[in-house]
């Protein structure tokens, strides 16, 4: 078993956060998504998730929408050294437009964003009554009841909705899809080759344990950030090239002809 790095991926117990700990299933009876969750796990290990504050988790995600870590982290970074402090979301409902505009400026898609930050503030504060309050009901009521409620406010999709849940609910069961999840988990063969997000979610939360859903999820991201990439997937230059090529369907990848298609065209 890989040796576990002393940081955390949010915090964990230290920060309200739930400790996991890495044990791989025996391959003879785990499901193929689980198999493929160890390996991945074996590179990627994290070791606790959870202890993020709700609502900055739902901001921070919000920022991250259609843009790279690299550029929404340091609007993150500019919008809580100007606007944290005792309640986020009361700085930032009551905040000038243009000055959260001018903090999250670097991160791309600062005019559609700053509006929905402001929004979900707003919100925050009219149906919970302070930060504290919805961080509470984040980490404290029945998933599904949280992620039901997430989806209602402006702005939050399932993909949001469900980081909410495991970088500041802690909750295990919870698997994020991004593009690099829906591509990878098609591409593997973990799921249908033509569903959707949601169908990709399902399929994940269903064949993985509850407790390895975390971990699986930032690894598949980094996964795909450094080995199975859109339009160049290591698996082109042979599968010595690619650490999974042994468990992977390549689903819409041929070497023969060094091309790549989307798993549900290529199953059509």
């Amino acid at each position: 078993m890989p040796e576990e790095p002393s940081e955390n991926i949010s915090g964990g117990a230290s920060g309200g956060g739930r400790e996991t700990v890495f044990d791989p299933a025996d391959p003879e009876t785990a499901t193929r998504a689980e198999v493929v969750v160890d390996r991945l796990g074996e590179r990627y290990w994290r070791k606790a998730y959870g202890g993020q504050g709700g609502f900055e988790c739902l901001v921070r995600t919000i920022l991250s929408q259609n843009t790279s870590d690299k550029a929404s982290q340091p609007a993150h970074d500019e919008l809580m050294a100007q606007y944290g402090g005792e309640d986020l979301a009361e700085s930032l409902a009551a905040a000038d437009r243009e000055g959260i505009v001018e903090a999250i400026r670097s991160g791309g898609l600062y005019n559609q964003k700053s509006k929905l930050i402001q929004g979900v503030a707003e919100e925050v504060l009219a149906d919970f009554g302070s930060e504290a309050d919805f961080d509470r009901y984040v980490r404290e009521e029945a998933p599904a009841t949280v992620r039901d409620r997430l989806l209602e406010m402006k702005g939050v999709g399932p993909k949001t909705a469900d980081c909410v849940l495991l970088f500041a609910g802690g909750r295990g069961g919870v698997f994020p899809v991004d593009t690099h999840v829906h591509r990878i988990a098609r591409r593997i063969g973990l799921a249908p080759a033509d569903a959707d997000h949601e169908g990709v979610r399902a399929a994940l939360e269903r064949d993985i344990p509850d407790e390895k859903c975390g971990f699986g999820h930032t690894a598949m991201i980094q996964f795909g950030r450094e080995f199975c990439k859109a339009r160049k997937p290591a698996c082109l230059d042979g599968p010595e090239a690619c650490p999974m090529a042994d468990v992977c369907d390549m689903v819409g990848v041929d070497t023969a002809a060094q091309s790549v298609t989307d798993p549900a065209a290529a199953a059509d």
